[in-house]
């Protein structure tokens, strides 16, 4: 029987959260981020908006909520989703908000290695995406920004977060990512687009202050503080969702899949896309082999004829 707690607010929920796993495990503050953004995901869409109530949270809605997550993550980020609420049911189950033991409704999904293809926007999805982002709106300026600065330059969110004013050379056209899965850092080509909308928000939108990050919260009492990875992501999901997209993968990501492949097809080559992509193993980059539909055709074996 699901005990009730009395009503409060979601952001009430995930730093009581945060601040257990941080106190009992001693986890990194971006493995706490990614915990973050699942328990927020799970809790809106099951229990809507505040006031939450916790205690109506069952079975059914963990269920439904990691069958469409599937649907919108790869395999391996299904593994930190999946990890993610066992530790939020075990949290509510400590703190006294939930008896039932809802990590039984997680369902085990199966994963095959390589068997999925890119997971990109078609052309007329990507530009319906890019023109979502209104400058009219309260932070229009910098999501569209930031949603440029993935289009074109393929980073990671935590990569779009970590940029700083330092880090853009205006006369050469350039953007250095300081730090990448790879161990370096890089020096990336500014592309024109992704530069203008850069210098709209500066000149028009960003909060002033003596941060040096580039891009900062607007909103709230974070205003003024630098954007995380799970806002960069943000940014992206909610521009999907107004464009009316239903993306095959949710967040940051989908641009980044994008950006390979147009690169692929467009003939660049693998190793290229892996490092313009900051991959540290050229077998990550291999699922984008798939899009290459001539050399496939050129490998595939002919079918054998059949005597009758």
């Amino acid at each position: 029987m699901t005990q009730s707690a009395p009503p409060t607010t979601l952001d009430d929920l995930v730093e009581a959260f945060v601040a257990h796993q941080r106190r009992t495990r001693g986890l990194q503050p971006r493995t706490l981020e990614g915990y973050s953004s699942v328990v927020r995901l799970l809790i809106r869409e099951s229990l809507g908006g505040d006031p939450i109530e916790i205690g109506n949270l069952v079975a059914r809605h963990v269920t439904e909520f990691v069958h469409a997550m599937s649907g919108r993550y790869s395999p391996r980020s299904m593994k930190t989703v999946r990890t993610a609420l066992r530790s939020l049911f075990r949290f509510l189950r400590v703190e006294g908000l939930c008896d039932d033991r809802l990590e039984l409704a997680i369902p085990v999904l199966p994963s095959w290695r390589r068997a999925a293809l890119p997971r990109g926007l078609g052309e007329e999805e990507f530009r319906t995406l890019l023109a979502s982002f209104d400058s009219s709106t309260p932070c229009g300026r910098r999501d569209r920004a930031i949603a440029e600065c993935l289009a074109s330059l393929g980073l990671r969110p935590g990569e779009v977060a970590a940029l700083r004013l330092d880090d853009i050379d205006w006369r050469g056209a350039t953007v250095r990512v300081r730090t990448r899965k790879t161990g370096r850092g890089a020096l990336l080509p500014l592309p024109r687009v992704a530069g203008g909308a850069i210098v709209d928000y500066l000149r028009h939108e960003r909060p002033s202050g003596v941060r040096r990050e580039l891009f900062l919260q607007h909103l709230g009492r974070k205003r003024g503080l630098p954007v995380s990875s799970g806002v960069v992501s943000a940014v992206v999901y909610r521009g999907l969702h107004r464009a009316g997209i239903q993306a095959p993968v949710a967040g940051a990501y989908a641009l980044r899949h994008t950006v390979a492949s147009r690169m692929v097809c467009r003939g660049v080559s693998l190793k290229e896309v892996a490092d313009f992509l900051g991959h540290r193993s050229l077998d990550t980059t291999t699922i984008y082999a798939k899009l290459d539909v001539a050399a496939l055709g050129e490998v595939a074996l002919p079918w054998p004829e059949v005597s009758p």
